[in-house]
């Protein structure tokens, strides 16, 4: 695997730190869990997943001389707010489409979390459109054309920065830091457990597993609660990534593992096991998770060692991927 070759600008603070989660592992019981914290690792607007991905990107869009940063997410989504901060801190433009792509009644749901947060960052950051899929959006499209109207160079960053040529290297890469940090601390996890939803996060995970000598089993709890286009963006990408890095193993079918059953009634929805996992993880270990997707993940990884399909034995790696930002939004979740 030849992951060396592309070039790369840092822009957090790897590698991100991994603990035990002591008191969340005994109350459930069974094996031992730490965190992987991709959610405080960044000096960029609290950072999150979507800052190892920018870190591929924005070399390609400075080298093609590109003025301005433009994305799409939803009204509360982590990843534009990360676009923000990246364009930010280079300096550059950053056009946002915040799409309608979850129904919330909190009335200060368009108001507060990640969006104010891109608003503050200095992105115009417009609220149209609606709907959540990971196809391309006639809005976003809309958004580079208006940018090339106004004289800018757009570079185009995908829902996630998930379907792009170098989506997947960030989190290849994640795959080394943590074969580094196992042989630090003397331990190996045999089950990694992450939120999955656009893709290129478990799928650059899928590569940069694949790619080392000892076999783990890898777990995306989709948060999309669409089985079928989270499976089949992951495993394009994964597929993508591995002939980009020239991955000797293939990417089968089996090597992705997506755990359905914890998403909620939608994307961006939380279902009770949702709340109920973010109250467990921040009163036993201090640590937040958010509505939309590591508490869905947090929900997945417990219905998982209580129905016993994570033996007692294993080791167990949660990644955290960050988000906390939207939790403001959801106050009346927690009433």
């Amino acid at each position: 695997m030849n992951l060396d070759r592309f070039e790369r600008i840092p822009l957090a603070f790897y590698p991100s730190p991994i603990h035990p989660l002591k008191r969340l592992s005994a109350h459930l019981g069974g094996p031992e869990i730490w965190a992987k914290r991709d959610d405080i690792c960044g000096g960029l607007a609290f950072g999150g997943n979507k800052i190892r991905k920018l870190e591929y990107l924005v070399p390609d869009a400075l080298a093609k001389g590109c003025d301005t940063l433009v994305s799409i997410g939803g009204v509360q989504s982590n990843h534009t707010r990360q676009v923000a901060a990246v364009a930010a801190h280079l300096g550059l433009k950053c056009r946002l489409v915040q799409e309608k792509w979850v129904e919330w009644p909190d009335t200060i749901y368009d108001k507060v979390g990640n969006l104010l947060l891109s608003r503050l960052m200095g992105a115009e950051a417009r609220q149209e459109g609606e709907g959540y899929s990971t196809a391309i959006k006639d809005t976003w499209e809309g958004a580079l054309a208006e940018v090339r109207a106004r004289g800018g160079k757009p570079y185009a960053i995908p829902a996630g920065a998930s379907d792009h040529p170098l989506g997947g290297l960030g989190y290849a890469n994640f795959a080394r830091e943590v074969a580094a940090q196992e042989r630090e601390h003397g331990i190996f996890f045999d089950t990694v457990v992450v939120a999955t939803c656009t893709g290129s996060t478990q799928a650059g995970m899928i590569v940069g597993f694949l790619g080392q000598d000892r076999p783990r089993r890898l777990i995306g709890i989709d948060v999309a609660a669409d089985e079928a286009m989270t499976r089949a963006a992951v495993t394009k990408i994964a597929r993508a990534t591995a002939e980009l890095v020239e991955l000797k193993t293939p990417v089968r079918d089996e090597d992705v593992v997506i755990e359905t059953g914890h998403a909620g009634p939608a994307y961006g929805a939380p279902g009770k096991d949702t709340i109920e996992a973010i109250r467990l993880a921040a009163r036993l270990e201090g640590m937040i998770t958010d509505p939309v997707y590591e508490g869905k993940s947090m929900a997945g990884l417990i219905g998982l060692v209580s129905s016993g399909a994570i033996p007692a034995s294993s080791k167990v790696l949660y990644v955290h991927l960050g988000g906390v930002p939207a939790i403001n939004a959801y106050a009346g979740a927690f009433n």
